[in-house]
């Protein structure tokens, strides 16, 4: 279950207008999916491919953890709308969703605040 609601929430950041309730339900959810140290840096692994997608066996090197673990940990990320995967033949090649992450950040935009 994507969470397609987080591309379109929150365009103005939160310290010039208060975030509505059902934006912060949706923006929770992402900002949970980010809170574990697994996920955090798989979405950075991922973005730092500039656009370009990465296969899920690119990404289990990077880790000690197992596999599975790994696939759990990419679908908290996907059901978050962080990020896109597409499966060819046995492996899955994962993007991140531009428009989640500039979200994200333009909630947080603290440059926003008056007299900055």
């Amino acid at each position: 279950m994507s969470n397609p609601e987080v591309r379109g929430c929150c365009s103005t950041p939160m310290v010039t207008e208060p975030v509505s309730e059902s934006d912060a339900v949706t923006l929770a959810q992402s900002f949970k999916a980010l809170g574990d140290p697994v996920r955090l840096r798989l979405l950075s692994l991922i973005a730092a491919r500039a656009g370009e997608e990465v296969c899920v066996c690119d990404l289990l090197d990077a880790f000690t953890q197992t596999a599975p673990t790994i696939s759990h940990h990419l679908k908290v990320l996907r059901d978050a709308g962080l990020i896109i995967g597409e499966r060819r033949a046995s492996w899955v090649y994962y993007r991140v969703v531009p428009s989640a992450l500039a979200t994200l950040s333009r909630l947080l935009d603290a440059s926003a605040m008056a007299g900055t």
